[in-house]
């Protein structure tokens, strides 16, 4: 069996097959761009970047298309507040989610098509469904009309009924149907506007998707994904309008990642607690936050504490750490034949197996972190091992295990930087953080040796201790001595007395 994906649309795990062999054309509902992007967004793009590698990973030819909502009403508003065109802000705002995006390491999409962009498109789409018989123009605006369409609601699974009930839909004399939506919307003062056959206006907010995806994937497509607050309305609405004009299924596996929490309240601008792309990554290194996003299921909400990214850190050090050894022990040893016996060279050889049984799994990242915390656990003892890092073999051995773990890990987007690099940049940022200098650290390491020559072994380990104390590392070898951060005390220097942050 290979892929399998839960799909909302029938609300099960269904075998993935692609509707033309060998390539997965994919759409993901992109930002509204009126401000800079949150961890929210950061979620939802990273999900689909990691989804849209394992595809590749898996040898299919992936179109991926992520849209850009650059008319909308956030938009308009935000323009009239700052007194500038909303085409200035759209830009504004979409240079800033793709520096977000880069800075995240998150791959471009092959196609990043803006609603501005696409008005023709637009608006043949909502012709088609006013000759259809599936929408109305009513004073200048065009509205599709929802009881028209039998499938209604078989995204969300909501009857009609239950909308009607459940709806607080203003009143508007133009709709024939308070579920109706609209699709195009007749020009206001002040607002930006494009030519159509309805009048002067812009569209609504739905209908931009159905008419860009069927431009650059055609219908159906294979995968269609986004945060489950767009189920309802936006695809809901995205599959009515869809299969309506093009009398084709729109979509065959819908996905919805989870939301993110901020510890475990729902993140919203009412509470205050927005967190920004760009203020995290100022204080933390991009694979952390990546590493936190892939230790939650993709479908599952993630809740966001400060204690939870620092976990992320460390668990991530850890690995680097053991890297970091073993690039040191490979240049040392130089070529050399694979020891190609015990315990780390028979989980090496499932290793890969086991990583995409677990990604094949409905992309489960959460159990493919779990993998590798075990991988690493025999690669730690393996570096614990004197009598196997002296052996070039076992080093040869090590250094596979180092780089099986790079290659898979590309797919999450972590374990890809210089193992020296990261752990030069981790040691300045414990330094900044524990009020430290390096020239001391060096001072103390040089009495400490001089109190070995001398045989005053009490003050090497005093010595020792004291910088420990501090959060630094001494680590002996034949090579010498070396330092590094302890990232659990530079972690307690971080915590407020008393409390978690």
């Amino acid at each position: 069996m290979g892929i399998s994906v839960y799909n909302t649309l029938t609300g099960k795990k269904e075998e993935l097959k692609e509707v033309h062999p060998g390539e997965i054309r994919m759409y993901v509902c992109g930002p509204t761009v009126y401000d800079d992007s949150h961890i929210g967004h950061g979620r939802a793009a990273v999900v689909f970047d990691f989804i849209h590698r394992y595809l590749e990973f898996r040898g299919y030819k992936v179109t991926y298309v992520r849209n850009y909502t650059d008319v909308d009403d956030k938009i308009i508003n935000r323009a009239n507040a700052d007194g500038v065109p909303a085409a200035e802000i759209s830009e504004r705002y979409i240079k800033s989610y793709e520096s977000d995006m880069e800075a995240l390491h998150v791959a471009k999409p092959d196609f990043t098509p803006k609603v501005s962009g696409h008005m023709p498109d637009i608006i043949a789409t909502i012709g088609a469904l006013i000759e259809k018989g599936f929408a109305y123009a009513s004073g200048g605006d065009v509205y599709f009309s929802v009881r028209k369409f039998f499938n209604y609601g078989v995204l969300s699974k909501r009857t009609l009924d239950e909308m009607e009930s459940g709806a607080r839909v203003e009143i508007n004399e133009a709709k024939r149907d308070p579920l109706d939506f609209a699709l195009w919307k007749a020009a206001k003062p002040g607002e930006p506007k494009w030519a159509s056959p309805w009048g002067d206006g812009r569209p609504g907010w739905h209908i931009e998707c159905s008419a860009m995806s069927t431009k650059y994937l055609g219908n159906p497509f294979d995968i269609h994904g986004g945060g489950k607050d767009l189920i309802f309305p936006h695809h809901e609405n995205e599959i009515a309008q869809s299969e309506a004009a093009y009398g084709k299924k729109m979509v065959k596996y819908w996905l919805h990642n989870g939301f993110v929490q901020i510890n475990s309240e729902k993140m919203s601008k009412s509470l205050g607690n927005i967190l920004l792309i760009r203020d995290l990554l100022s204080r933390y290194h991009p694979e952390v936050l990546r590493y936190f996003y892939a230790s939650a299921h993709w479908r599952s909400p993630i809740d966001f504490s400060e204690d939870n990214l620092l976990q992320a850190e460390e668990t991530l050090w850890r690995f680097y750490s053991a890297f970091n050894k073993i690039q040191k022990l490979a240049k040392a040893a130089g070529e050399a034949k694979l020891l190609s016996e015990g315990q780390l060279w028979e989980r090496l050889n499932k290793l890969e197996d086991e990583f995409k049984e677990a990604m094949d799994d409905d992309f489960n990242s959460a159990k493919v972190i779990g993998i590798f915390n075990d991988f690493l656990r025999l690669l730690n003892q393996s570096l614990d091992n004197g009598k196997f890092i002296k052996n070039p073999a076992g080093v040869a051995l090590l250094e596979k295990s180092w780089r099986q773990l790079t290659r898979l890990g590309e797919v999450l987007g972590i374990c890809q930087d210089d193992p020296a690099a990261y752990i030069e940049q981790g040691k300045l940022k414990g330094l900044k953080i524990m009020g430290l200098e390096a020239f001391a650290i060096e001072k103390k390491m040089q009495e400490r040796s001089q109190a070995r020559l001398d045989k005053d072994f009490a003050k090497a380990d005093a010595i020792r201790s004291a910088l420990l104390e501090q959060g630094i590392l001494l680590e002996d070898s034949r090579e010498g001595t070396s330092w590094n951060i302890d990232i659990k005390q530079v972690h307690k220097k971080l915590q407020p007395p008393g409390g978690k942050k």
